[in-house]
């Protein structure tokens, strides 16, 4: 998979970019992660991407030129399967939608920052756009991490034990159950004696119990969906 992310500010994606499991999936050459700095595409000797709004108000807009000109460079290379925009007013981010953009092969994402991008890009670019929730960030870097980390951890092959990412809450509808690991016993609370019994399928049947009333009792929508 390749993932190509536009932005104003490189440097804010270089460290979460190249650390962890995203930097792991890149050594093992599993994903490739390319940031492009939108001012390398400005026309103006201020390298600026921004201008006032038309109509005015407050804010600045981010200019359709710079954005275009990347996009379409990058279209000239290859096919890409999604044009993903960062923006507080786009579908919310959700488990499915994480795991039907993972079984694509290359993604653009594009950090929305300002009051926002020129509507034009959304009109000519845009596949799809994406939400982290019902909040206003700085900017879409962030949330452009958010959304390639988690796409990333579900690529076999990037996390060792694959079923991990099979397990983890939202995955079902459901809120993952809780774990335990040593010691068994600590001021008093100890682990449920059911799994250190060993018996599998009860220890299963426990913890799909678990996931169902934490659910039920923390996000009760997800069963409703």
């Amino acid at each position: 998979m390749r993932i190509d992310i536009i932005t104003v500010l490189p440097k804010l994606l270089e460290s979460p970019l190249n650390t962890s499991i995203l930097k792991r999936a890149q050594d093992k050459g599993l994903v490739e992660l390319m940031v492009h700095n939108l001012r390398d595409y400005s026309t103006n000797k201020q390298k600026s991407v921004d201008d006032y709004a038309f109509g005015g108000g407050a804010g600045m807009v981010m200019q359709i030129q710079p954005i275009a000109d990347c996009i379409e460079k990058l279209l000239a290379e290859r096919t890409y399967d999604e044009i993903i925009y960062m923006t507080p007013d786009g579908e919310t981010m959700k488990q499915g939608m994480v795991n039907t953009l993972s079984l694509k092969e290359n993604l653009i994402i594009l950090a929305g920052h300002y009051k926002g991008v020129d509507q034009r890009v959304r009109d000519l670019f845009i596949t799809k756009e994406i939400s982290i929730g019902d909040f206003v960030l700085t900017g879409g870097e962030l949330p452009a991490v958010l959304l390639a980390d988690a796409i990333i951890r579900l690529i076999p092959g990037v996390i060792g034990d694959e079923t991990s990412a099979l397990t983890d809450s939202f995955q079902d509808n459901l809120l993952a159950p809780p774990v335990y690991t040593r010691p068994e016993e600590y001021r008093g609370l100890k682990v449920p004696e059911i799994l250190l019994s060993g018996d599998h399928k009860k220890i299963e049947a426990w913890r799909e119990e678990q996931a169902l009333q934490r659910t039920q009792e923390r996000r009760s929508d997800l069963l409703k969906g």
